[in-house]
């Protein structure tokens, strides 16, 4: 598939997804619908990329849904599992917590309504100090239970401050997202993509069934019933990273003090 709203540069075993629509403050619009489940959709079983940068051309990162787009076509789409353009969108996000990579989102501007989601839903927020986030949709008449809000957000900052923002809409920036932990670094604009270099040589440190096994882990424990529940899939996750070759190379590099040198599995 051609992306139109969207470009993917491959820098070895990382994506570089940007948002491509700098004339509309990345506003997501039905063919960036389309493309963003295309994209994330295929990742699943694509073990050649370990990492996503996930960012936005131009002055901001996403400002959320096209509203004219959207107001001019009222026509809708036959997917989205029977809630038509609702659905497919959601889809979107489903597809990146569902997705085996880690998802790193670089901030800067607005990222409001559904772009404010897709910060959400990734797994490591670093933020510009342009960066301003809020739920729009209850700005609109709408709710701001939407693309995943209100599962995202009360797990990153808690229910309080995630009521506070559902409730107002109100806009929260750079210096206090990095306070309350939704986001885990603050830099000038300029700078975010230096900024994420050493987190990406962090991650890519780990091995890549570590690093897909600790999403997933991840994930689930948060949901998990009870601690028995979350040691179960620890112990999955142990045992089967354990007896791959890379955990032995993993041990070699780190008594040698060297970087290990992992091979795809």
């Amino acid at each position: 598939m051609a992306y139109q709203t969207i470009s993917i540069e491959k820098r070895g075993e990382v994506d570089w997804l940007t948002l491509d629509r700098p004339e509309a403050l990345n506003t997501i619009n039905t063919t960036m619908v389309a493309e963003l489940n295309d994209y994330f959709g295929k990742l699943y079983h694509d073990q050649s990329v370990r990492l996503v940068v996930m960012r936005g051309a131009g002055k901001a990162y996403c400002a959320g849904l096209d509203i004219k787009e959207r107001a001019d076509d009222r026509g809708d789409v036959p997917f989205g599992g029977g809630f038509g353009f609702q659905g497919w969108l959601a889809d979107v996000y489903i597809k990146m917590r569902r997705c085996p990579q880690v998802i790193v989102s670089l901030i800067h501007g607005p990222a409001c309504g559904g772009g404010f989601a897709f910060a959400l839903a990734s797994d490591i927020r670093l933020a510009g100090e342009s960066a301003r986030m809020n739920a729009a949709f209850i700005r609109i008449g709408l709710s701001s239970c939407d693309m995943g809000v209100s599962y995202f957000l009360p797990r990153l900052v808690g229910a309080g401050i995630a009521a506070e923002l559902m409730l107002t809409g109100r806009f929260i920036h750079a210096q206090r997202a990095l306070a309350v932990g939704l986001v885990s670094e603050v830099v000038p604009d300029d700078q975010l993509e230096a900024a994420a270099q050493p987190w990406i040589d962090d991650l890519l440190h780990a091995s890549p069934m570590g690093l897909r096994m600790t999403k997933e882990g991840l994930a689930m424990a948060i949901d998990a019933s009870s601690l028995e529940a979350a040691m179960a899939i620890e112990n999955r996750n142990q045992v089967m990273t354990s007896r791959s070759g890379n955990f032995a190379e993993g041990m070699r590099a780190f008594m040698e003090k060297r970087r290990p040198n992992y091979v795809p599995e």
